[in-house]
């Protein structure tokens, strides 16, 4: 009985293959004329960062350059020892997923206010919000530095995060994804007694997990690799992020540049591995919030 049953779900399967249609093969496009060679563009930096974190100090000063004689991965050990790296890292992690947690909460809250709540001046206040997108951070560099003077924060890691709680940016993709809920969600919710912010936590920010995975993947990568604004607000060595840290590695009449590259490489692993992990979330998030 059994062989006939393994006998006849072979010959269904041969079957089920047989009427399935051939696969098409996809032709290459017209635009991966273009696609291909600005990727090579995009690649050749982080290609030609990795060949040098692995050659010589003799071998990246030849002209013209060429491929490292061999892989000299002891610069990755002389750039984690050479300062504290690990240090460095950690206050990294911590600003970037403390400023990823504020921009959850806190955007995510803005953008139902404003999606939701009908009050005085909605629109008004919401263009407002997007104006601010065309303000230059070099404008509000030293207001907000002042600012964090005021409240005693410069030259610590609070003078790093306050200023990144929320950005414009993520306001506006949270409305965006709010106003594409149908409100028969919320009102069901409200039949249910459930209040504004139980609706929020328990019926909508459930269905928005592209975008805040969306939202968390940009704002990680725009707060891990800020240069200028801890430049300018942080001053101890302890305090610094890694990327501030790396500038140590260059002297004013010297730099190891392998050293300066493997360091650069490692900083930029996590990254790298955050955006492949997350890159699927991109296309559902504007797909759902209706950007172009």
């Amino acid at each position: 009985m059994a062989d006939t049953a393994l006998a006849r779900s072979r010959g269904h399967a041969r079957t089920t293959e047989r009427e399935r249609p051939p696969r098409r093969r996809r032709r290459p496009s017209p635009l991966h004329l273009i696609l291909i060679p600005l990727s090579a563009v995009m690649l050749a930096p982080l290609i030609w960062m990795v060949l040098l974190s692995i050659s010589t100090e003799a071998e990246t000063r030849r002209f013209p350059p060429g491929l490292p004689s061999g892989v000299h991965w002891q610069n990755y050990l002389d750039a984690w020892h050479q300062g504290p790296f690990g240090h460095w890292l950690l206050n990294s992690a911590l600003v970037s997923v403390s400023c990823v947690i504020g921009n959850l909460v806190l955007c995510s809250l803005a953008g139902y206010a404003f999606a939701r709540i009908p009050f005085l001046g909605n629109r008004v206040l919401f263009v407002v919000v997007l104006a601010t997108l065309m303000v230059p951070f070099q404008i509000v560099m030293l207001p907000t530095l002042i600012v964090m003077q005021h409240l005693h924060l410069t030259d610590t890691l609070g003078a790093l995060i306050a200023p990144n709680l929320a950005t414009p940016f993520g306001v506006f993709l949270m409305r965006q994804f709010f106003t594409t809920v149908p409100k028969e969600l919320e009102e069901a919710a409200r039949i249910d007694g459930a209040g504004r912010l139980r609706t929020l936590a328990s019926v909508l920010l459930p269905l928005m997990g592209p975008t805040l995975a969306t939202l968390s993947v940009l704002t990680f990568l725009n707060v891990w690799n800020d240069f200028l604004w801890p430049l300018i607000a942080v001053q101890s060595p302890g305090n610094m992020t890694i990327q501030l840290g790396l500038q140590n590695f260059q002297g004013q009449h010297f730099t190891n540049w392998p050293v300066l590259m493997a360091g650069t490489v490692t900083s930029q692993i996590p990254v790298l591995v955050l955006f492949v992990l997350a890159q699927r979330f991109f296309v559902r998030s504007i797909a759902s919030s209706g950007l172009k």
